[in-house]
């Protein structure tokens, strides 16, 4: 089943490189990137998992802002575990429902 996110209930997509992890909201009737975080934006040190879990926290206070309160969660061809289930975790911690 295809994953497709609107303006009132974007795609919570993920990318993770050997380095870091990336979130985006995506509104795919339009086309547009509503809101993005990597851990790049992040100061804080820890392992990557821990980082991933600051993300997820980060990406629900952007969409806070936004005033979106959920999202469908697009894991992409990652398995639910790691780092993705920590950014989810992480989101779902900072009030996005996922």
């Amino acid at each position: 089943a295809t994953i497709f996110g609107t303006a009132e209930k974007p795609r919570l997509s993920i990318f993770r490189s050997n380095q870091h992890t990336y979130a985006q909201l995506i509104n795919d009737d339009k086309g547009h990137t509503l809101a993005s975080a990597s851990t790049h934006e992040l100061r804080n040190k820890g392992t990557k998992a821990d980082l991933a879990r600051s993300l997820g926290a980060l990406i629900a206070e952007k969409a806070k802002k936004l005033g979106l309160k959920s999202a469908i969660f697009n894991r992409g061809p990652y398995k639910y575990h790691g780092r993705v289930m920590a950014v989810a975790e992480g989101a779902r911690e900072g009030g996005l429902k996922l």
